[in-house]
């Protein structure tokens, strides 16, 4: 991983750029003053403080004592575990707090661009009560291969409509055209998510509970499968 993402990377802990780079430039040298901070990474003298002092505040370094003060790193894994844990115990606060919700009233919603598509597929995929259908080129099947086998090992049904075989996931298997952009995912019967995936931020699929819909989709990948299978020859 390049400098740039993983000061990126860095950042979705919680840090500024300042802090991710001074945070790094500690990992690279030990433990450094403020003035040696700022002469290392370039940054203004009263910058790298106000770096290093957040740093500190957010739990990503330490300070010793002498005739200067310096900086020291806390480790990596340390410092990610720590945010971690801090997020997981604000998601169960959170929870525990937020008024309830009315019944729910399904419509049609927007999920836009791969990011939030890919986000929204794992989370489907590891919120299955039973079954899942997935219907994708093999190349997207592969971003969601863990939480499939995570999904299969606790004895949950997946079956994906593909067009190569999958080495790795003990799924049923059907071999289909090409499908190109295009990706369709149910689950329990009672969500489908489809639309077009890997156009970056162009990309949009359509997610909903809603019944007749999900019915319908439900039917058309029912009778995909037993096309494939009449070509085949199967029972």
């Amino acid at each position: 991983m390049d400098t740039n993402r993983l000061i990126e990377s860095l950042m979705c802990f919680g840090l500024t750029r300042q802090e991710a780079t001074i945070y790094l430039c500690l990992s690279q040298n030990g433990g450094l003053t403020g003035y040696e901070c700022a002469k290392q990474t370039g940054i203004s003298r009263s910058n790298a403080y106000t770096a290093l002092a957040g740093l500190v505040d957010k739990g990503a370094a330490y300070t010793a004592e002498g005739t200067a003060v310096r900086y020291h790193m806390v480790d990596v894994k340390e410092f990610c575990s720590n945010k971690i844990r801090a997020l997981e115990e604000k998601k169960e606060q959170i929870k525990a707090s937020m008024p309830g919700p009315k019944e729910e009233v399904w419509g049609y919603l927007t999920v836009s661009g791969d990011t939030h598509i890919r986000d929204k597929v794992k989370n489907m995929i590891s919120g299955a009560k039973e079954r899942m259908y997935l219907s994708m080129n093999a190349e997207y099947v592969a971003l969601f291969e863990k939480e499939l086998a995570k999904a299969i090992k606790e004895n949950k049904k997946a079956v994906i409509l593909t067009d190569r075989p999958l080495e790795h996931l003990e799924a049923l298997t059907y071999l289909t055209e090409d499908k190109k952009t295009q990706i369709g995912v149910i689950t329990d019967s009672a969500y489908v998510l489809t639309g077009e995936f890997g156009r970056g931020e162009a990309s949009a699929c359509l997610y909903t509970g809603q019944p007749n819909f999900v019915r319908v989709f439900k039917d058309s990948m029912r009778n995909e499968i037993k096309l494939i299978q009449l070509l085949k020859g199967e029972k």
